[in-house]
C-alpha cells in the first residue's frame, strides 16, 4: 500500500540531516570500503586464507545460514531475514573478541533452472548464473558482512568435483555392525578373501564370478544400485525420495501423481547410521520440535522378528508385539512383497472363502487386479484408517510357530514394504485394523490379552479391539512354553527367549527411516562417478578423472508422460548424449583402456547441500575435501559440542527431515573414515519465523497488487472494487511481494535491517507492514542528531563526563543489549538501545563523547553503515567492526531503588521507593509506617505480615 515516503521530505529544511539519500550515498560507499579492504575476511590456520597466528589464536565461531538457491525471481523482504539476524550476531561476536567465519554461497542446481530451460532455451547454467549475480547485488546492498573469498555455487565444477569425491567414499565403504562405523570396502574385501568372514550364500570368495563378488559387495556397500519399489512420477519423468512425496501421494514439485514403482536407482545406506542418528541428536542444541521430528522419521521400535514357515521357507515378520504370538490367526504381506508370486498357487485351496478370493477365477488374477489397484494409492493412504478395509487372499497357508496353526497368507494395502519387514503377523483382537480386517474377511479374532474393562474375552462380543501394554496375557500355552498370567513386559522377554532358542525369531531393534533414495533422472544435477563395463558391473572413476562435468545437451528435459499413467519408465536427458555415455577409459585397475558406459542418472539436488559447510573452511583446496588442521579449528569437537559442528545454523524449519538428516549422514560417513573430526555438521540449529503479508483478492479470488490497494473506512479496494484481505506467504504470484531493493532506496539498508530485526522474535512468524518501516528510520535520524548537527554536519559531541542518570541509562543498555544479542533477541535489543537513544534526545544539550562512542558501538551489528560513518565522524580512523562491544559497569546496572508494593487485604494501598539491597525486617518496618497503610488499617490489628524485599509486602490484618 503506498504512501508518502518522510525519508526525503525534509532534505530542502536541513541539508545534513540524516535522509534516504544520505543513507543510501552511506551505505555505497561503506560497502565499497569493507569490500576493498577485505574487513570480514576470517583466517585459517593453513593454505592460502591463513593470515596472522594472533588472530587464529582468538576464539572461533562459525555461523551459517542455509544455502539459497538462486531464483529468477530475486529476493523479496522474508528472504533476509535469517542472513540479517545471523549478520547481527556475526558482528557482535567479531566485537566480543572472535575470529569469524561467516560467509554464503548458492545451491544452485536444481529442477526450476531445468525447466526454466526446457521452456525457454536457455542453458541452465547461464541462467542460474544471472540469478546469482542478481541476489548478490541485493545481498551487498544490505551490508552483510560476508567473506567473499569463501563463496562458491554446487555448480561450479571444482565444487561437486568434491561432491562426486564424497559420493565415491561413500560406494567404497560399508558398515562394520562390530565396530559400529564404516570402514573401507576394500577391508571387507579382505576379510571374505581370507575366510575371516563368511561370504553370504556360503560359496568361497574364490569361486564367486566378478558379477556374483559385485552383487556379494553391493548388499554392503553404503551407496548402492537396487531393484527396489520407488516413488515414479510420470508427470515429473523421475523418481522421488519418500520425503519428496505430500501426505496426499502428489509430488511436492507440481502436485503430480506418484507411482510405486520397481526401477533400479542409486539408494545410500542411511538405514545403518539409524542409531546413531538417533543417539546423537541429544548432544545437539536444537529446537526440541525439530528433534521430535527426527526422531519419528527414524522411528525405532523394539520387538522380534519371527519366522512363520510356508512351503518350506519362512515369512519373516516384525512385530512390537510378541506376547500376542498365540493369537495370530492370518498373515498379511505387502502387495509389492518380493514372496507373494512364489506363494500363489495355480488354483484356490479346496474349501476358499468366497469373500478371500476378490470374485477372481484364480489366485494369480486376484492377486495381480489387487497389486494394481494398490499401487495407485499413496502409503499415506494406505495407512489411514478406512472402515472398509480390503485384501485378498493369496491361497497359501503359513504356520503359525508357536501354536502350530495354519494360518492364510493375505496381501493388503495396509501393510507397506516400507516398515519392517513388509509382513505382518495379524492378531486381529488387539489391532483397530487387523480387527477390521477379520471382521470383513470372516478371519477369527482369539482373545490373547485379557480385557481389562467389562466387555469380557469373547472378540465376537466387541465392536473394536482391545489394546493395552498394562493387561494380563490369556490363552497363551503351547507343549514347552506359556504366557498365561504374564504382564506384557514378561511376556515379551519370555517368548523372545524361547524364540532365539528354537532359532525361529530373536529380539530386534526396527526403523521406520528407509534408505535414501539417491537417483533423479534430470539434467541439471552431478552427474555419478561411476560407469559399467559389458558385463553391467559398476565401477568408480579414480579420482584423477575428477570432475566429471556435465556434458551439453539439446534437450535439458526428462521424458515426461501422462501424470496417471503409472506404465511407464524414465528417460534421462543426458541418455541422449551417446557419445559421452559410451567411452572407453583406462580406470588404472591394471586392465588397461576398456569399453564403458556412464551413469545416465544425476544426484538429487540435496547432495551438494550434505557438505557445504566444509568447503566453505577451505573453499580454494585443490587436493583435498578439506584441510585438516582448518576442519579442527573450525568444526571440531570442544567443550560444550562433543561432535563438533557449526557454532549457529539458521534457516527454516521446513528442512527438518530432509537436508538435516542427509547432511547429518554424510557427516558421519566422512567422520567414520577419517577424513573429518567432526561427527555431526551443525551444532547449534536456529529456525527463523517467516515474514508473512497481506493477500488481497478479487470477487473472482484471484489476487490484486498489494500496492494499489486503498484503505477505506476499515475496507479495502482495488481500482473501486471491493477486495479481500488475508494474511499469508509472501511472493511473486500473491503480488504482495516487496523487494529489499524498494525499502533500501526509500529509507536505507540499515533502517531495513532494523525493521526486520524489530518486528518480533526471530522465531515467530510476523506480518509485513510498509507503514511501520518509518519507525525504524526515524530512530536512526533521532541517532544522528544526537552527534551531528543537521544545519553545518559538524560533530556535537563534548568532551565531559556524563551525569549520573545518563551513565545508568547508558550502562543498563549495555548490559541489556549484551545479553539480547547474545541470545538472538534481536527485537529487545533495538528496543533498549532506542530508549537510551530517547534518553540522550530528551536531555537535550550534547552528548557526551563517552556516551555517543558507546551508543554507536551498540547500534553497530544492527545498522552497520550509519555506526561506520558516525565512527568516522568521531574522529577515529579504523573500522567500527572490529572494535570492542562496550562492556557495562556494574555498579550502575543495578537500580538505586525499586518499587515495593504494599498490599493491605490483598489490595494495592502504597507503593514504596526503596533499595534494592533492604532487609525484611527494614522493608516491613517501612511499609507498617506508610501513612497510607496506617490509613486502611485504621486501628485494626495485624495477624501476619509477608514481606518478599525489595519489592512486596502483603499485611493481613487481625
Amino acid at each position: 500500500m503506498s504512501e508518502t515516503n518522510p525519508a526525503a521530505a525534509s532534505e530542502v529544511v536541513a541539508p545534513h540531516r540524516y535522509t534516504a539519500a544520505m543513507a543510501n550515498e552511506i551505505e555505497a560507499r561503506w560497502q565499497d570500503f569493507w569490500e576493498a579492504n577485505a574487513t570480514y575476511a576470517a583466517p585459517n590456520p593453513t593454505g592460502d586464507l591463513a593470515a596472522d597466528p594472533a588472530l587464529v589464536a582468538k576464539p572461533k565461531k562459525f555461523i551459517m545460514d542455509m544455502f539459497p538457491y538462486p531464483s529468477g525471481a530475486g529476493l523479496h523482504v522474508g528472504h533476509p531475514l535469517g542472513y540479517i539476524a545471523t549478520d547481527v550476531y556475526a558482528r557482535y561476536q567479531r566485537m566480543t573478541g572472535h575470529n569469524v567465519l561467516h560467509t554464503l554461497g548458492f545451491d544452485a542446481f536444481g529442477l526450476p533452472a531445468e525447466q526454466y530451460a526446457v521452456q525457454t532455451g536457455t542453458h541452465p547454467r547461464a541462467s542460474t548464473e544471472a540469478n546469482m549475480k542478481n541476489m548478490q547485488v541485493q545481498l551487498r546492498r544490505l551490508g552483510l558482512g560476508h567473506d567473499n573469498r569463501r563463496s562458491f555455487a554446487t555448480i561450479d565444477p571444482d565444487y561437486y568435483k568434491w561432491t562426486q569425491w564424497i559420493f565415491l567414499q561413500i560406494f567404497n565403504s560399508w558398515y562394520d555392525d562390530e565396530a559400529k562405523k564404516a570402514r573401507p570396502i576394500a577391508e571387507l574385501v579382505d576379510r571374505f578373501a581370507s575366510g575371516e568372514r563368511a561370504v553370504p550364500g556360503g560359496r568361497s570368495w574364490n569361486e564367486l564370478t566378478a558379477t556374483e563378488r559385485a552383487d556379494v559387495l553391493s548388499g554392503f556397500r553404503l551407496a548402492y544400485a537396487s531393484d527396489a519399489p520407488v516413488n515414479w512420477c510420470p508427470g515429473l519423468g523421475t523418481v522421488l525420495a519418500n520425503e519428496e512425496v505430500t501426505a496426499d501421494g502428489r509430488s511436492e514439485r507440481g502436485n503430480f501423481p506418484v507411482f510405486k514403482a520397481k526401477l533400479r536407482q542409486w539408494n545410500m545406506r542411511i538405514t545403518a547410521y539409524a542409531d546413531r542418528l538417533l543417539d546423537d541428536l541429544e548432544e545437539l542444541d536444537w529446537p526440541e520440535a525439530i528433534k521430535l521430528q527426527q526422531r519419528n522419521w527414524i522411528g525405532r521400535s523394539e520387538g522380534a522378528r519371527v519366522d512363520f514357515p510356508i512351503d518350506g521357507e519362512n515369512i519373516t515378520v516384525f512385530t512390537t508385539r510378541q506376547d500376542t504370538l498365540f493369537g495370530a490367526t492370518y498373515m498379511v504381506l505387502a502387495p509389492e512383497h518380493p514372496l507373494v508370486e512364489k506363494f500363489t498357487p495355480q488354483e484356490w485351496p479346496e474349501g476358499t472363502h468366497e469373500v478371500w478370493t476378490g470374485g477372481h477365477a484364480t489366485p494369480a488374477e486376484a492377486v495381480a487386479a489387487y497389486r494394481a489397484q494398490a499401487a495407485s494409492k499413496s502409503d499415506v493412504e494406505r495407512q489411514a484408517e478406512a472402515k472398509d478395509k480390503t485384501g485378498v487372499f493369496t491361497g497359501s497357508y503359513a504356520t503359525n510357530p508357536v501354536s502350530g496353526e495354519q494360518v492364510p497368507v493375505f496381501i493388503a494395502d495396509y501393510v507397506l514394504m516400507g516398515y519392517g519387514t513388509g509382513a505382518i503377523m495379524a492378531v486381529p483382537a488387539h489391532d483397530t485394523r487387523d480387527f477390521a480386517f477379520a471382521r470383513a474377511f470372516e478371519l477369527p479374532i482369539r482373545c490373547v490379552v485379557e480385557p481389562n474393562d467389562d466387555r469380557g474375552t469373547d472378540p465376537s462380543t466387541w465392536d473394536d479391539a482391545f489394546v493395552s501394554y498394562d493387561a494380563k496375557i490369556v490363552n497363551s500355552s503351547g507343549e514347552d512354553v506359556s504366557l498365561d498370567g504374564l504382564g506384557v513386559v514378561e511376556a515379551k522377554a519370555r517368548i523372545t527367549e524361547w524364540l532365539e532358542r528354537r532359532g525361529i525369531g530373536e529380539g530386534t531393534v526396527n526403523f521406520r527411516l528407509r534408505d535414501w533414495l539417491f537417483s533423479r533422472q534430470r539434467y541439471w544435477g552431478e552427474p555419478f562417478p561411476i560407469v559399467y563395463d559389458e558385463e553391467g558391473i559398476a565401477h568408480p572413476l579414480p579420482e584423477s578423472m575428477l570432475p566429471l562435468e556435465l556434458p551439453e545437451v539439446e534437450d535439458y528435459s526428462p521424458r515426461t508422460f501422462d501424470p496417471d499413467d503409472a506404465n511407464t519408465e524414465p528417460e534421462t536427458p543426458l541418455s541422449r548424449n551417446q557419445d559421452w555415455v559410451n567411452v572407453t577409459l583406462d580406470l588404472g585397475d591394471g586392465r588397461g583402456p576398456r569399453k564403458y558406459r556412464r551413469e545416465t542418472n544425476t544426484m538429487p539436488n540435496w547432495a551438494g547441500s550434505c557438505w557445504y559447510e566444509l568447503r566453505y573452511l577451505d573453499p580454494h583446496n585443490s587436493e583435498k575435501l578439506v584441510d585438516p588442521e582448518n576442519e579442527r579449528y573450525w568444526m571440531g569437537p570442544r567443550d560444550g559440542m562433543p561432535h563438533g559442528g557449526v557454532d549457529l545454523y539458521v534457516g527454516g524449519a521446513e528442512h527438518a527431515v530432509l537436508h538435516l538428516l542427509y547432511a547429518r549422514f554424510w557427516s558421519k560417513v566422512l567422520y567414520d573414515l577419517g577424513h573429518v573430526s567432526s561427527a555431526e555438521p551443525f551444532h547449534k540449529l536456529y529456525n527463523q519465523g517467516m515474514i508473512q503479508a497481506f493477500v488481497y483478492r478479487d470477487s473472482r479470488g484471484i489476487a490484486v497488487p498489494a500496492v494499489d490497494v486503498e484503505e477505506r473506512d476499515g475496507a479495502y479496494y482495488y481500482e473501486g472494487e471491493k477486495v479481500t484481505r488475508l494474511l499469508g506467504k509472501m511472493g511473486k504470484s500473491l503480488k504482495n511481494a516487496v523487494t529489499p531493493d524498494e525499502i533500501s532506496a526509500e529509507y536505507g539498508a540499515d533502517t531495513l535491517r532494523l525493521y526486520e530485526m524489530a518486528m518480533g522474535p526471530l522465531d515467530v512468524s510476523r506480518p509485513w507492514d510498509t507503514r511501520a518501516v518509518v519507525g525504524q528510520f526515524r530512530l536512526l535520524q533521532r541517532l544522528w542528531r544526537n552527534v551531528v548537527d543537521e544545519a553545518t554536519g559538524a560533530v556535537t559531541v563534548v568532551d565531559s563526563e556524563p551525569d549520573e542518570a545518563t551513565l545508568r541509562a547508558l550502562h543498563k543498555a549495555i548490559d541489556g543489549v549484551r545479553q539480547d544479542l547474545e541470545g538472538l533477541r534481536f527485537n529487545t535489543a533495538i528496543a533498549k538501545v532506542t530508549e537510551l537513544n530517547n534518553h540522550l534526545t530528551k536531555t537535550g544539550g550534547p552528548v557526551a563523547r563517552t556516551v555517543a562512542e558507546s551508543l554507536v558501538l551498540l547500534v553497530a551489528p544492527l545498522a552497520p553503515h550509519i555506526a561506520e560513518e558516525l565512527w568516522r565522524k568521531l574522529g577515529h580512523t579504523d573500522s567500527v567492526v572490529h572494535q570492542d562491544f562496550p562492556v557495562a559497569d556494574p555498579a550502575y546496572v543495578v537500580d538505586e531503588t525499586v518499587t515495593c508494593v504494599v498490599q493491605v487485604k490483598g489490595k494495592v494501598k502504597a507503593r514504596l521507593e526503596v533499595s534494592p539491597s533492604i532487609s525484611d525486617e527494614e522493608l516491613e518496618k517501612a511499609a507498617l509506617g506508610d501513612d497510607k497503610v496506617v490509613a486502611a488499617l485504621d486501628g485494626a490489628g495485624i495477624r501476619k505480615v509477608i514481606v518478599r524485599a525489595p519489592k512486596l509486602v502483603n499485611i493481613v490484618p487481625a
